[in-house]
């Protein structure tokens, strides 16, 4: 009997010696899309750039892996932003985005000179101007902008929308204003607009859709205040495969069809091309993790349901009870055992809505064997939880069959460290 393989590791090996759950992530798959990038974007269009949305996946480890393949890196959060820094990730390659940045965020932000500051709105903007004076530094910023889009995706993380909590939106003459504002802040240096348009979206229609608002936007400033835009980042957002859905799209399905529209509208309104940047993050790490997990407890409803109880939850993947996720799992010891039978993956938080997969077809299952759960690259680790005082899972990387250590199992000590 073979076990499932992930990377080139036995999981139920890996399952053994770091214990469950786990967090299992491929760093063969994560540098394959990274070249799949430079390949068919950087490699293939003049003045543009990537960068790595971390808050899908961020640990030190996979920060040294973005540092070392070149490409920048976007945080949203001064933790996330302290993450870069400890591991010499290179300032001016960093993104920071955010709807509300604390002052003490954007002082870090500002004091270790990061590349850009994606300002949400004008009190933000107001904000960055007096720190940006207090360090004595010119600040390069984008405004991010709502292009008024709805993307095919879950309406809990549509983000492009009128009334998305994220950006200025474009209708209202609101954005003209911020950015005659900007343009008149010497401590300020607008650079151009990002907009994000939402997760997990399979089509490329809808990025399309805002590519053409905002190009129209960039006319409309050049003509009347003479502002050029320098810079335009599309997002991110792409989607990958999780069960029962789509298949994930090649960069190129997304970043063609972007250039060309930008290119095609740039022309037609006498506009400079401006540098393109993209920022995939679920597309980069989704595929490249699983999580393992142990069975426990079996219990059949007869004619109804079989619950099948593991040793983890929505603690370490709250994106079914959030969003009705759905994932495919595979009995890792018994993978060459034909599917018998219709289960129900519960977790173990006291929720009824903590249920990891609903009606999963699995080999006869039994207490003690080991489940492993796809697709839980982005969005697991970087979400998960004490809830029930549970303590978080421990990170393996794995690469051409050897596996390592990243992020310690947590203990209960751990979890008790900062309270009094």
């Amino acid at each position: 009997m073979t076990n499932f393989h992930f990377a080139g590791c036995d999981t139920v090996y890996l399952a053994k010696k770091y214990g469950t759950p786990l967090y299992v992530i491929s760093e063969n798959y994560i540098i394959d899309r990274i070249e799949e990038i430079k390949r068919n974007f950087i490699g293939k269009y003049e003045n543009v750039g990537a960068i790595y949305a971390s808050k899908a996946f961020l640990t030190k480890e996979m920060a040294r892996i973005i540092k070392r393949e070149g490409i920048g890196m976007d945080v949203v959060s001064g933790g996330e932003l302290y993450t870069a820094m400890e591991v010499g990730f290179p300032e001016e390659k960093i993104v920071f985005h955010g709807n509300n940045k604390t002052l003490h965020e954007l002082e870090m932000a500002v004091g270790n000179g990061v590349g850009r500051i994606v300002v949400d709105n004008i009190y933000e903007l107001d904000l960055l101007t007096q720190i940006a004076k207090q360090y004595n530094k010119r600040v390069n910023i984008l405004y991010r902008i709502s292009p008024g889009v709805n993307s095919h995706t879950h309406k809990y993380i549509q983000t492009g929308q009128v009334d998305s909590k994220f950006g200025i939106p474009i209708g209202g003459g609101k954005i003209f204003e911020a950015i005659e504002k900007a343009m008149n802040l010497s401590n300020i240096n607008l650079l151009g607009f990002h907009f994000h348009i939402g997760s997990q979206i399979l089509d490329n229609i809808t990025y399309l859709e805002a590519i053409k608002a905002v190009t129209k936007l960039m006319r409309e400033a050049k003509n009347r205040l003479g502002f050029e835009t320098k810079e335009l980042n599309t997002g991110g957002g792409y989607g990958i495969q999780y069960a029962g859905g789509e298949k994930r799209k090649p960069i190129s399905f997304y970043t063609d069809p972007i250039m060309t529209e930008i290119k095609d509208n740039c022309k037609n309104y006498d506009l400079k091309v401006p540098k393109v940047t993209i920022e995939p993050g679920r597309w980069i790490v989704g595929e490249s993790g699983i999580t393992l997990y142990t069975i426990g407890s079996i219990k059949e409803i007869p004619n109804i349901r079989t619950y099948v109880s593991v040793d983890g939850g929505m603690t370490d993947n709250p994106r079914p009870s959030l969003y009705e996720a759905k994932y495919q799992g595979i009995v890792a010891n018994k993978v060459n055992k034909e599917a018998s039978q219709v289960i129900t993956i519960a977790g173990k938080c006291c929720e009824s809505g903590d249920v990891l997969i609903w009606d999963l077809k699995v080999p006869e299952i039994e207490t003690g064997d080991i489940l492993a759960v796809l697709s839980t690259g982005a969005y697991n680790y970087s979400m998960a939880s004490n809830y029930n005082k549970t303590p978080r899972p421990a990170v393996v990387m794995v690469k051409d069959g050897i596996d390592r250590l990243i992020v310690k199992r947590e203990t209960y000590k751990d979890m008790l460290r900062n309270e009094i």
